[in-house]
Formats: structure tokens, sequence, C-alpha cells
């Protein structure tokens, strides 16, 4: 199975800093932006969170359409909003929106995953004290964060496909073979994860 990663190798200020301060930093700052409602707080975690990604540049070509369709949908939940008479909400919830996810992108960028997988061991050790397998709660971490990247990377290579027969990008016509692929993708996996433990 090929991986297309979107950590970055060259390193940035955000790789200086530990996998577990950031994760705590972002655990924290996602907490308090579901305490408040004010949209003028929350515009201003918005242009910080964008001001962080931009730090990072250049952003990869995976990264960066992932910040495009994060922003797009970021502004269909402000439309929507703003279309049904609640455009302060719409700019609240469009800023909460993009400052998570342009922090989640920031710190995939600068985070190997076998770091934050060690962070993620390290918090669960102590269940294993009360008969908990951690073993296998530290596999499912692992594989969803594998299954989320490959969905982007799945993406691409058939919105690659489509636009070389067709010229134009799949869109949404991509979701129903994108799923098939998933799924075969699941079941192999779940098929070798069967074979090993046994």
């Amino acid at each position: 199975m090929t991986m297309q990663l979107l950590y970055r190798e060259d390193p940035t200020w955000l790789h200086s800093i530990p996998a577990w301060l950031k994760l705590l930093l972002l655990a924290t700052f996602g907490t308090a932006l579901f305490l408040t409602d004010r949209a003028g707080i929350l515009v201003l975690a918005a242009v910080g969170a964008t001001g962080v990604l931009l730090s990072l540049r250049p952003l990869s070509p995976g990264a960066f359409k992932l910040a495009r369709s994060i922003a797009i949908g970021a502004l269909l939940v402000g439309v929507f909003h703003t279309a049904m008479g609640q455009a302060v909400v719409g700019l609240a919830s469009a800023s909460r929106l993009l400052a998570m996810a342009f922090l989640g992108i920031a710190l995939t960028l600068s985070t190997r995953h076998s770091a934050l997988l060690e962070v993620f061991e390290r918090l669960l050790a102590p269940l294993a004290m009360l008969g908990v397998r951690v073993d296998r709660i530290n596999l499912l971490l692992a594989l969803m964060m594998r299954f989320t990247e490959q969905f982007f990377a799945q993406w691409k290579r058939l919105d690659d496909a489509h636009r070389v027969r067709t010229g134009r990008p799949g869109g949404l016509r991509l979701i129903a073979p994108l799923t098939i692929q998933m799924l075969l993708a699941a079941r192999r996996v779940g098929d070798s994860l069967q074979t090993r433990i046994r």
C-alpha cells in the first residue's frame, strides 16, 4: 500500500516543538474554541491559525488542496447561516472550523505519526493496569491515522486518473469508486490482521 505522507521532511520552526506539547496546545486551544461563541474571538483564532499554517510554506500540493477544501467548506457554512439570517453565527462557525482544521494540518505537517503514537502510548499506559488491552487501542489509533491519510492519497489518484481521461476534475463522481477502494483496502488490512493475530 503506497502512502502519500502529508508530513514535511524539511524542518520548520514547528518541528522543534515536542509532539506532546503540540497535542496539548491543540487540545487546549480546541476546547477553548468551543467554550465561546463570540465571533470576534473566533475570527482572531482563525486568523492566528491561518498565520501558523502560512508560516510553514511552501505547502505540499496535498496539504494545499486539503486547506483549500476546508476553506471552501467553511465559506459554505458561513453562506448557509447568512442565508438563514444568522450571519454572526455563520461567521463564528466558519472561523471555528478554519481554526481547528488549519491547526490540525499544521500538526500533521510537522509531526511524524510515530511521535504521535508514542504520546498516545504513554497516555494510555496506565490503563493497562486496569486490564485494558492498550496495545489494541494503539493499533486502532495507528490504523485510523493511516487510513485518514490513505483516503486523501486514494482520492488524489482517482482524481488524477479522471482528469487524464476527461480533462476535468472528478469531484463528487469519485465518491462511489473511492468508497469501494477504501472498503477493499480495509478488508485487506482486516484479513491480514486477523491472520497474524490468530
